[in-house]
């Protein structure tokens, strides 16, 4: 698992105490956006927007493209980095960042930066649905392996505001058994914890011969089905598998802030969910299998994990 915390060198208690008070002053001197929670600074950045702005990048509600997702896409051709003044551009980075947990915050910052090309984040497109603060409405970032969402539970039922997408290409497009570098590949490692513990036949029904196509909305397409369904049903697994199954829904969960990590945990059917591996993409033949999901009749989270890492997640009640 990646790790980003660092130790800090101890303090006597004179010293710590007068730190203390030098970064409580300047907390309340100078607040920084960074404390406001995410639907606050979309709120803002609406506020902040021109009219030419809101022409390009503000739309209704219910437009079609607001419930969009794929891999690498704009949703307006304008960029965040082209087309936002700097306090707009800072708006939008604390947006995203508080989108996510704050142990990986800083990791998927970079994970975007670096698979976006020159441009870094900047390279991102933001669109808003709805008018923030006066009822419903939605942000939504994309680019080059990401789309994320922020809706303030303006979207029923739907964990993160509706499909997200997120990935990585650590070092090259075509990464190594051990994915060196990526920031997602620590669950897959998990999931193939959880395959290592299945028995013989079990295996036989986990292990299928190819994954889904990824064609956009249609990849997290949900069935609403129980049975039929990819792979190894969660009911029919061991009380220490099914435990092993919880484990690798807390570390897909990981990367996000707690409201949302919590919000998808009690809408997943856990007992309906099946969890299928897939040979195909196998890279290095090693039996670490790069490519597997996790799907129940409301869920789909798909982990394709060849060449590079893709990931497909869609939660509704």
């Amino acid at each position: 698992m990646i790790v980003v915390n660092e130790s800090l060198p101890s303090l006597d208690r004179r010293g710590f105490l007068k730190k203390t008070a030098a970064a409580a002053l300047a907390a309340v001197a100078a607040p920084t956006v960074r404390a406001a929670k995410s639907e606050t600074l979309v709120q803002q950045l609406y506020k902040s927007l021109s009219e030419e702005q809101r022409k390009a990048v503000c739309f209704g509600f219910n437009d079609p493209k607001r419930s969009m997702v794929d891999n690498n896409w704009q949703i307006v051709p304008q960029t965040v980095g082209g087309f936002f003044t700097a306090d707009q551009q800072a708006l939008i980075r604390d947006i995203f960042t508080g989108l996510h947990s704050p142990e990986y915050a800083e990791t998927v910052m970079k994970q975007v930066a670096s698979d976006s090309g020159k441009a870094g984040f900047g390279a991102s497109s933001v669109a808003l649905f709805g008018e923030p603060g006066t009822g419903k409405f939605e942000f939504v970032l994309t680019g080059r392996h990401c789309t994320r969402r922020c809706d303030g539970d303006s979207v029923d039922g739907a964990a993160f505001g509706g499909p997200i997408f997120y990935g990585h290409a650590a070092g090259s497009f075509n990464e190594g058994p051990a994915h060196e570098g990526n920031a997602y590949w620590f669950q897959a490692k998990r999931a193939n914890e959880v395959f290592k513990m299945l028995d013989g036949k079990q295996r036989e029904t986990a292990l299928l011969d190819r994954g889904r196509e990824e064609t956009s909305d249609d990849t997290v397409k949900l069935t609403g089905k129980k049975t039929g369904l990819d792979g190894l049903a969660v009911r029919d697994m061991s009380k220490d598998q099914q435990e092993g199954v919880r484990a690798v829904i807390r570390d897909l969960l990981a990367p996000f802030r707690k409201e949302d990590a919590d919000e998808a945990m009690k809408l997943i059917a856990f007992e309906d969910l099946h969890m299928a591996f897939y040979k195909a993409g196998d890279i290095g033949k090693d039996g670490v299998w790069d490519v597997w999901q996790l799907e129940g009749p409301n869920m789909v989270w798909y982990f394709r994990g060849s060449p590079h890492v893709h990931v497909w997640a869609n939660i509704r009640a």
